[in-house]
């Protein structure tokens, strides 16, 4: 199939929480580099091996930009990735650089550390309510995103009544195939967060708007900075708080030595990160030069799907990729990605993930799926592939 001259189709996979489709299996065994067809109908090149996509996260020629941008390929049909392409890759680069500049400070060790306090008591009070209303629940959306959303919240400096309103606005913009409600959701967020950011200017707080508002004298910039926080962050750590509570009850032993060992935990952190979301997180870029990679030769313009989680299954790199376990170490797993792409946010991430498994079996060590894995459903029609729900049963 995939030795053909038609390159094949990545539109209607199969998607599983945990194990890669044989389709990516193929692709990662066949070749480090291969062409492809998206499902929004393109040709792209996905990087399927762990050094490949190591190597291609810093370099330089790859970027969110493109000669047309109205015609460039695309991975998926979504207006608002297409704003963040540009016809200019030295000003693509410059904001890129600028906005990391902007927001990392925002999530260096001592505030996350200084946060720890208040996500705790976030969670503290999303797992009292989702107690309160007794089994079975779902643990998707009555705590993992709630978790999610608030201490994103908290961190941004919204006002927890304009919660619900966020949720819906980010849900808009993370369609596919429907621009109308994708612009409609961008254009409300942005709306929202630039009349935000005005309020913050005249009161500010201790938060990243607030922040922002020093150093950056446009409303209007700050606002879809803010988005792309919020858009990167939510789904995100909502996807591998649910999946991290599925593998621990799987393997009900491991779960229960990260329990009795708090460095055990981190390591479980990301052994979780490493193996949930088998092919789920694909950044989309384009090549600003020819690149010479993996025994073929990328030319400029060509879409270069980057699969954070792919590589995390490479053999080359990890022993038994399929098997879960908590020891492993050395464990370079890519999730966050590298180098100029490696997400400011994993320190905070990594904190939420070990405080939302540890609160949870703690208050609940009868915690278990109230359906089999094989019935979980990913979502589909979004960008994020995360689970739909998680009915759990204690």
């Amino acid at each position: 199939m995939t030795t053909s001259q038609v390159p094949p189709s990545l539109k209607g996979q199969q998607q599983s929480a945990l194990r890669l489709s044989p389709l990516l299996h193929e692709l990662q065994t066949e070749n480090p580099v291969c062409k492809v067809r998206t499902p929004a109908g393109d040709e792209g090149w996905l990087v399927t091996r762990h050094a490949e996509l190591k190597e291609l996260l810093r370099d330089e020629r790859l970027g969110r930009a493109h000669a047309t941008p109205a015609t460039a390929p695309r991975y998926v049909h979504n207006p608002f990735l297409d704003m963040l392409v540009t016809d200019d890759a030295d000003l693509a680069r410059k904001l890129h650089t600028e906005t990391r500049a902007l927001l990392t400070p925002n999530f260096s060790a001592r505030r996350v550390l200084d946060m720890m306090p208040k996500v705790e008591a976030i969670a503290e009070g999303i797992l009292a309510n989702f107690i309160a209303q007794g089994p079975p629940a779902d643990l998707h959306s009555q705590f993992s995103l709630p978790f999610s959303l608030a201490v994103l919240c908290e961190l941004i400096g919204v006002p927890t009544e304009d919660h619900g309103l966020l949720v819906g606005h980010l849900s808009r913009m993370g369609g596919l195939d429907d621009p109308d409600t994708v612009q409609g959701g961008q254009q409300d967020l942005f709306g929202y967060l630039v009349e935000l950011a005005g309020r913050k200017r005249a009161e500010p707080g201790d938060d990243v708007i607030s922040r922002l508002c020093v150093s950056e004298p446009s409303d209007e910039r700050i606002g879809p900075i803010a988005a792309g926080v919020l858009f990167a962050g939510l789904e995100a750590v909502a996807s591998h708080v649910d999946l991290g509570v599925v593998l621990f009850t799987l393997y009900p032993e491991q779960r229960a030595a990260a329990m009795g060992d708090p460095k055990l935990m981190t390591s479980a952190v990301e052994e979780i990160l490493r193996s949930a979301k088998a092919g789920g997180s694909v950044l989309p870029r384009y090549a600003t030069d020819d690149v010479e990679i993996g025994g073929v030769t990328i030319r400029t313009g060509e879409l270069v799907l980057l699969d954070f989680t792919l590589s995390n299954f490479d053999t080359r790199v990890f022993d038994e990729p399929e098997l879960f376990d908590i020891t492993r170490s050395p464990n370079p797993h890519l999730t966050f990605g590298h180098g100029m792409w490696h997400c400011i946010g994993a320190p905070l991430a990594r904190m939420q993930l070990r405080t939302a498994y540890t609160l949870l079996f703690t208050r609940l060590p009868e915690l278990s799926l109230a359906l089999q894995v094989e019935e979980l459903q990913v979502l589909g029609g979004q960008l994020s592939a995360g689970l739909t729900e998680l009915p759990v049963t204690w």
